[in-house]
C-alpha cells in the first residue's frame, strides 16, 4: 500500500471474495520460517489469504510485485493493511454497562464504584438489562469481535439473579454470529460453606458449555478456606472458572499465589482465568516474578483490565495518582504464561469510558505499559480465543478457521494501533457492512511495514 493508492472499499453487498491479497499479518501469527520483505524492513512479506465456503482454505506469501499484479479469481486487495483474525473480549461487565449516566456523583476507586453499583440494582429489570448488554453486543460485533466474555454479578447465594438469564437467552442468540460466554461473579464469602459452593458451582454449570464459575478475591473479603471451596466446587462440577483477583495495590495480596498453589495441590484440569491481579506491581519485585514463576506452572490464564485500572487504582479525589495499576504484562509472558487485555467495564461506575473495542483497549496497554511491537508481538493478546479454554493451542494457525478477519486500511504495521478506527470485517468470508465507520480519510494512509 501506498499514499496514492489505499485500498479499494469492499462491496456495498454480502458478496464473498475468494481471496484476500496483500494482507499484512503479525508475526505471531505466521510459521517461523516465512519469509521476510528487505523492502519492508525486513518484516514479514505480505500474505495471500485464500478462502473458501467461509473457512480459510490456505494462507501463503506473495512475492514482492505480485500484490499489485492482476488475478484470476474474485479477490479484494488489502494493498499491505494490517490484518487480524476475529478480536476477543476477554473481559466484560454487560449485566453492568451503560449505567453512569444515570448515577449521581461516584465515590472515587474500586469500593465505591461498587457502593454506587449496588445503589443502582435497584434499577435493574430484564429489559433494561437486555436493552443495554445488547447495545455492547452490537458495539462488539461491529469492532470485528468474534469471542466475547462477560462476567454476571451473582449476589443472592446459590439463587442465580435475573441477569444471569437474561444474558444466558442473549448468547443463544447470538450464536454463530458472536461466541457469547457467562462468569458468575460472586462474593468470596458465598463459598464459606463447602455446601453452598457445590451448589452455587451447580447451578452455573448447570447453564450450559457457555458459562464459567468466578469470584470476587481481594484483600478485603479475603478468606483462604473460602476459595479452596470455590476451586474445589468448581472441580466437581466440571465447570471452568473465571475470577477477579487482587484487584488492588496491596503488597500483601495473596489471592493468585494462593489460587496457583490450590490449582497444584488440587489437580484442577480446567482452566483458570485471573483478571486484574494489579497487586503484583506493588510487590517487591523479586516476591511479584516468584507469583509469577508459580502461575506458570498452573493452568492460569491472566487477563489485564488496563483501562478501568488505571482509572481505579491509586484513586484519590483531587489528587493525580502515582501508580499506573496494570499488572506485570512483560514479565508473564516472558514466562510463558498466556495474557489477553480487555475492555471491563464500559460507562458504568467503575469505567466512565469505553466502547468494546478489543483495539481500542490494546492502544491504552500500548501507552500504559510502554509496549515494543504491538502488532506483531501483542496483537495475540487481543485474538487469541483459545487461552480462555481448557486446552490452548500450541500454536495459531488461520488455515482451516473461519474467515472472520479485521482489516485496517488506514493503518500501518509499525504505528498499529494508531489510525484504526476505520476497518473492514469479513465475517464466514463475507463482507460485515457495519464494521466501525471511517474516522479520516484514506487517501493519506502511510505505506505499511
Amino acid at each position: 500500500m501506498n499514499w496514492l493508492n489505499p485500498p479499494a472499499p469492499p462491496p456495498c453487498d454480502d458478496s464473498a471474495p475468494a481471496a484476500v491479497r496483500g494482507a499484512r499479518l503479525p508475526a505471531w501469527l505466521l510459521p517461523q520460517d516465512w519469509p521476510r520483505d528487505p523492502a519492508l524492513r525486513n518484516a514479514p512479506a505480505l500474505a495471500r489469504i485464500e478462502l473458501a465456503d467461509g473457512r480459510i482454505a490456505r494462507v501463503k506469501p506473495e512475492p514482492p510485485g505480485a500484490v499489485e499484479a492482476p488475478d484470476t479469481v474474485p479477490a479484494w486487495n488489502a494493498h499491505g493493511a494490517p490484518v487480524l483474525p476475529g478480536l476477543v473480549e476477554a473481559h466484560t461487565h454487560l449485566d453492568k454497562a451503560f449505567t453512569l449516566g444515570r448515577m449521581g456523583t461516584v465515590r472515587p476507586g474500586l469500593l465505591g464504584a461498587i457502593d454506587a453499583l449496588i445503589e443502582d440494582r435497584a434499577r435493574w429489570t430484564d429489559a433494561d438489562i437486555r436493552a443495554r448488554a445488547t447495545r455492547g453486543l452490537q458495539w462488539a460485533w461491529q469492532a470485528g469481535t468474534t469471542h466475547l466474555r462477560t462476567h454476571v454479578d451473582w449476589f443472592n447465594g446459590a439463587m442465580p439473579p435475573p441477569a444471569w438469564g437474561v444474558l444466558s437467552a442473549l448468547a443463544h442468540e447470538w450464536r454463530g454470529r458472536l461466541g457469547v460466554e457467562l462468569a458468575a461473579l460472586a462474593p468470596l464469602r458465598f463459598f464459606a460453606d463447602a455446601a453452598q459452593a457445590g451448589e452455587l458451582a451447580r447451578q452455573a454449570a448447570s447453564t450450559g458449555p457457555h458459562a464459567r464459575l468466578g469470584g470476587f478475591v481481594h484483600t478485603s473479603n479475603w478468606d483462604a478456606g473460602a476459595l479452596r471451596h470455590l476451586v474445589m466446587a468448581a472441580a466437581e462440577a466440571g465447570i471452568d472458572l473465571d475470577l477477579h483477583v487482587d484487584e488492588e495495590l496491596e503488597p500483601g495480596a495473596q489471592g493468585l499465589a494462593t489460587i496457583a498453589r490450590l490449582a497444584r495441590e488440587t489437580g484442577f484440569t480446567g482452566r483458570i482465568v485471573c483478571g486484574h491481579v494489579c497487586a503484583l506491581a506493588a510487590m517487591p519485585e523479586s516476591q511479584a516474578l516468584a507469583v509469577l514463576d508459580a502461575v506458570a506452572r498452573a493452568p492460569i490464564t491472566l487477563v489485564s483490565l488496563p483501562v478501568t485500572n488505571l482509572l481505579l487504582q491509586d484513586a484519590v479525589t483531587h489528587r493525580t495518582p502515582r501508580q499506573r495499576g496494570i499488572t506485570l504484562v512483560k514479565e508473564a509472558r516472558a514466562r510463558g504464561i498466556p495474557l489477553l487485555f480487555a475492555s471491563d467495564n464500559v460507562q458504568d461506575p467503575f469505567c466512565r469510558t469505553g466502547s468494546l473495542d478489543p483495539v481500542e483497549t490494546m492502544a491504552i496497554a500500548t501507552w500504559a505499559a510502554q509496549l515494543d511491537a504491538p502488532f506483531d508481538t501483542w496483537s495475540d493478546s487481543i485474538c487469541r480465543g483459545d487461552w480462555l479454554q481448557r486446552q490452548p493451542a500450541a500454536r495459531p494457525t488461520l488455515e482451516g478457521a473461519p474467515a472472520d478477519l479485521v482489516i485496517f486500511p488506514d493503518a500501518d504495521a509499525t504505528g498499529w494501533p494508531s489510525r484504526t478506527a476505520r476497518r473492514q470485517v469479513l465475517r464466514a468470508g463475507r463482507w460485515l457492512q457495519t464494521a466501525v465507520p471511517a474516522a479520516a480519510d484514506t487517501a493519506d494512509a502511510p505505506a505499511p511495514a
